[in-house]
């Protein structure tokens, strides 16, 4: 029975909304558990491989599992599906993070992931697209992916396809003059089904971007090369997933960039924000504390709920 003064609309409306809450709830929770499995392989990946870029592949993973398990129309069973969306790692030292994620999906075996930098192995530290399934570009070189990322949505506009491009940057690769290039292109050519993320953990190999040349204000620059800004947490789903969500509608005529505030080595309290962490490597005592506080920070399905209804 309805409450007094309330309209069948109202309360349809109210009971829409509990029940998006609490799907949003558990899509948050499956995103939450997966992204803390993530990071757990890619610390024990560095272990057992001696070393690798771990510090901005951990600030790199929420933004992954929000895309292979939440965003991207993408096929293990079919990775060579025409009409799936293309992902470029332009910030191709992330190899490690979405290897840990591809094989997440289901492209690469576990067995495969365990060999990961051995010499002579499909899978090091900067991915091959012809040896490692889901992999779209051979990337690197940095300030390269997004201008392979524009010649990828041309052609699926040309071929009037379904398929979106999105084309993950590190920060460090907007004082490349080829990004720039790319960006001042997209726009032009009406590029409105690819989507551009930054990486923004401000740090470089080298230390913070803004004490170096600095790249703010960030935002208005690719406003003034005509893109689409959008700006959000990159570790926090309730702010990510939305803002992706928006920024592959593909609404209008111009390309969007998504501008996501990361924290480099995220996960790991003893790397969070050190440049140190760029590349390194961990031993047995190492690994134990960088696991334990991946775990320690595990948040339960019904403190995310409370949260989520806080803000309805």
């Amino acid at each position: 029975m309805m409450a007094p003064g309330r309209t069948f609309v109202e309360a349809v409306t109210r009971a829409a909304r509990r029940c998006m809450m609490r799907r949003m709830g558990d899509d948050i929770e499956d995103l939450t558990v997966r992204a803390r499995r993530v990071r757990e392989r890619i610390l024990d990946v560095v272990y057992e491989s001696g070393s690798g870029h771990v510090g901005g592949a951990l600030s790199e993973v929420d933004i992954l599992v929000a895309l292979y398990f939440r965003a991207l129309r993408v096929d293990p069973a079919r990775p060579n599906w025409f009409e799936r969306d293309r992902f470029v790692l332009s910030k191709g030292h992330g190899g490690l993070g979405l290897a840990v994620v591809l094989a997440e999906r289901g492209f690469v075996k576990d067995d495969d992931l365990r060999a990961f930098g051995e010499s002579g192995h499909a899978i090091g530290m900067h991915l091959d697209r012809r040896r490692v399934a889901g992999v779209e570009a051979s990337t690197g070189s940095l300030g390269h992916g997004l201008g392979v990322a524009v010649g990828m949505a041309l052609g699926a506009k040309l071929q009037k396809t379904k398929s979106r491009t999105v084309c993950l940057l590190s920060d460090g690769e907007c004082y490349e003059g080829s990004t720039w290039e790319a960006a001042m292109a997209a726009p032009a050519l009406g590029l409105s089904r690819l989507v551009a993320v930054i990486d923004r953990n401000r740090l470089t190999m080298d230390g913070d971007t803004e004490d170096e040349v600095p790249l703010e204000p960030l935002a208005d620059k690719w406003r003034a090369f005509g893109w689409r800004v959008l700006t959000c947490d990159g570790h926090d789903f309730r702010s990510l997933c939305p803002t992706l969500d928006r920024a592959l509608a593909g609404k209008g005529t111009r390309p969007s960039v998504v501008i996501a505030s990361t924290v480099k080595g995220k996960g790991v309290r003893f790397m969070e924000s050190k440049v140190e962490w760029h590349y390194g490597s961990l031993d047995s005592q190492l690994h134990a504390q960088a696991l334990a506080s991946v775990r320690a920070q595990k948040r339960s399905k019904r403190g995310i709920l409370r949260v989520l209804r806080g803000r309805a």
